[in-house]
């Protein structure tokens, strides 16, 4: 999970120097919808390494409401 955390973090800091460098609303506009792309990516694989993690040490009733509270982020995030 932190390698993922650390790569999203490069990702981010990478966008954010290309950026500077195109020095151009186009572009800049470009890099930050790759961006939105890698972000909802990231936290699936997160929150799922997370959970098959703890899996055997959490009940089903507890399991269902970490579904579901993630299932709400999913939706929020990626509903237009």
């Amino acid at each position: 999970m932190a390698i993922l955390r650390i790569f999203s973090g490069s990702a981010e800091l990478i966008a954010a120097l290309l950026m500077l460098r195109f020095n151009q609303v186009e572009k800049a506009l470009a890099v930050n919808s790759a961006l939105a792309f890698v972000g909802p990516m990231i936290l699936i694989l997160t929150t799922s390494i997370g959970l098959v993690g703890m899996a055997d040490k959490l009940s089903f009733g507890k399991l269902a409401w970490v579904l579901m509270g993630v299932t709400c982020l999913l939706i929020g995030i990626l509903k237009k």
